[in-house]
């Protein structure tokens, strides 16, 4: 037994096969194979640990095949950290397959997120399209965007109710830079100081799923926002990885406006329709707290808020999930488009950026519960 593996197989030995996770599981769900089930999974990272299983290409497919949605856990009655096992997998498997220089240059893009942001809008400006099986990156990020948050402070209207700190994150200073922004625009209108570091950097949550260390980027996370108490993030994956590291002091945008002073001083225009709510894994599995935008939401006079049916499936964004295992995730998107075309809602709401993205790309009409209830306090958008 690896040294480095001993607390990780212990956690997988706890799993008791009773098989409570297999209809939880979006990959069984869909190839009904014991391999791609969680207890399957564990049985298969365990014997590679143990040396027992060889780290070839069968392994690694079984194992890449899982999204890491964690509706697992959820459910096991003995409470196996499925994740921690994984977390460990990560480094030998990609040690395994050779890391390109594509997955290093990536991984070094979203390390400094400024350039994300600009590169993305040269792509997008330049009119270039990418091939095959990247190509519907294009439809998720064809869409009008605001500017991205330059200042480093905005001050609350008047009366002043407190100060947080609000994580940028990566991929949505490209993509959903409309709720960085209300989420800015209702903060302050609530009455708090919004303080926004422009030294912080990723959450790394892309570098723990290709086995690399995240700690240099928490470290900078952690000094950036040394001095603020409370950081808000507007994406539940985000906000999931950097629970671990800040754990009480970081919080999901809807958690802390549920919570929040100040909404006696606003007014909120009514909203006549349906508004479906679609759960990210981040918020539901990890976090635990997917509650919290219908509350947000249910402040809006006239609004229905409804859950999207079969909200415990992974819509199969899963970070880069999309593009590393294109079939199952589009699988996994064709069950969501069906339900929300079934749906007579007028906006699909959701709280990760991941999934907004893979929505929005087939064509959905989403939006994050802070654009929607931004747009209703005066934030001009368009959905």
């Amino acid at each position: 037994m690896k040294k480095s593996f001993s607390n990780a197989i212990l956690e997988a030995e706890r799993c008791v096969s009773c098989g409570l996770c297999l209809p939880n599981c979006p990959t069984y769900r869909k190839t009904l194979s014991e391999a791609d089930s969680p207890r399957g999974r564990l049985n298969l990272m365990r014997g590679a640990m143990k040396g027992e299983i060889p780290i070839n290409k069968r392994f690694i497919e079984h194992i890449d095949l899982c999204l890491d949605c964690r509706s697992c856990e959820k459910v096991c009655p003995n409470h196996v950290q499925y994740d921690a096992v994984l977390r460990a997998m990560r480094a030998p498997i990609e040690e395994a397959k050779g890391r390109s220089l594509l997955k290093k240059a990536s991984l070094g893009l979203v390390s400094r997120p400024g350039w994300v942001e600009k590169m993305g809008r040269l792509y997008l400006e330049s009119g270039l399209r990418l091939p095959g099986k990247y190509s519907n990156l294009d439809a998720m990020m064809q869409r009008g965007l605001p500017a991205f948050p330059k200042k480093s402070v905005y001050e609350a209207k008047g009366e002043k109710n407190g100060e947080v700190g609000l994580f940028l994150g990566c991929i949505a200073r490209l993509t959903d830079t409309h709720a960085l922004n209300a989420a800015i625009h209702v903060l302050n209108s609530l009455g708090y100081t919004v303080h926004v570091p422009q030294d912080q950097t990723c959450c790394g949550a892309l570098h723990v799923r290709y086995g690399e260390d995240a700690v240099p980027l928490m470290e900078k996370n952690r000094q950036a926002f040394s001095e603020i108490d409370t950081i808000v993030s507007t994406s539940s994956a985000c906000t999931a990885e950097l629970s671990r590291e800040f754990q009480g002091r970081v919080q999901d945008i809807s958690g802390f406006l549920e919570n929040a002073e100040g909404w006696e001083r606003v007014e909120i225009s009514p909203f006549e329709g349906k508004i479906a709510v679609h759960d990210p894994c981040s918020l539901r599995n990890v976090l635990k707290k997917e509650a919290m935008p219908y509350r947000i939401l249910e402040k809006i006079p006239g609004a229905i808020v409804e859950a999207l049916p079969a909200n415990g499936q992974c819509c199969g964004s899963a970070g880069s999930y999309f593009l590393t295992e294109p079939e199952m995730a589009n699988a996994l998107l064709d069950d969501k488009m069906e339900v929300i075309g079934k749906s007579e809602a007028k906006i699909i709401a959701t709280s990760n950026v991941g999934c907004a993205m893979s929505l929005r790309g087939r064509g959905a009409r989403v939006a994050h519960p802070v654009v929607i209830i931004a747009r209703q306090m005066g934030y001009q958008c368009s959905i």
